[in-house]
């Protein structure tokens, strides 16, 4: 058998195999994405749960209640850790071990139940309660909706960042006004934004996720940082939604 002879076999039998190879891939894919869609939920879930007890821990002794809130250094040095560790954990997710980031993503949902724990003072806990029953049931509705539509909700991503930029601006104006009228629109607009959010970052979850041919590390980190996206998503919904139900009090 000459060269050509040879390679003319070979081709032959690699394109015969080629179709049992994709279906390989394929099944490698079916298998290895709900996995991943397991793992974003499994993590949110835990740095929810971890940011509700660290609240509530903190809002229980007065003794913590005074060394954060007494003390704007500290207060404002917490809010500083938070963005900085998200900024972080951002930037460098491909340099970090998967273990590193899960552990930098449990450190920064304690700080921010620590800063959170204000809410005890200024809102019943019967408010609080119904508020979060809301946001579940409006996160759920709208991450279920990004995960199923047809639509591609790539544009909205811009618009809705600007929008978030725009909500800070905002706020930081307001805190020097302490106008009552523009807080209720900042708080309408900000409960669309991160509704419109939750609903675009469920859909940008899933198409990063199914491109990834298997559940290894690197996947992995994809699910961790759309568990911290949809996690700041949950909470930011949850803030506003409180401004609304908790108005009166």
């Amino acid at each position: 058998m000459n060269y050509k002879d040879f390679e003319e076999k070979e081709m032959t039998r690699w394109d015969s195999a080629s179709p049992s190879y994709n279906r390989d891939r394929d099944l490698s894919l079916s298998a290895a994405f709900p996995a991943l869609m397991r793992k974003v939920y499994v993590w949110m879930a835990m740095a929810l749960t971890i940011t509700a007890i660290t609240a509530y821990g903190v809002a229980s002794s007065p003794a913590l209640v005074q060394l954060i809130y007494s003390s704007r250094v500290l207060f404002f040095g917490l809010i500083i850790a938070e963005l900085a560790l998200v900024f972080y954990v951002t930037a460098r997710i491909n340099r970090l071990s998967l273990t590193t980031a899960t552990l930098l993503f449990i450190l920064y949902s304690v700080i921010n139940g620590a800063t959170l724990a204000f809410i005890f003072g200024f809102y019943s806990m019967s408010v609080i309660g119904q508020t979060f029953a809301v946001t579940a049931g409006t996160f759920g509705v709208m991450a279920v909706w990004g995960y199923f539509t047809k639509k591609d909700l790539t544009s909205w991503g811009r618009l809705l960042i600007m929008a978030v930029i725009g909500l800070i601006i905002a706020g930081i104006v307001n805190l020097f006004l302490h106008n009552s009228t523009m807080d209720l629109i900042i708080s309408g607009i900000g409960v669309i934004v991160f509704v419109g959010l939750t609903a675009y970052d469920s859909q940008r979850i899933k198409q990063m996720l199914l491109m990834q041919g298997d559940a290894g590390e690197g996947a992995q980190k994809i699910a961790l940082m759309g568990a911290l996206s949809l996690y700041l998503d949950f909470i930011n919904l949850f803030l506003y939604l409180l401004r609304f139900f908790g108005r009166n009090e």
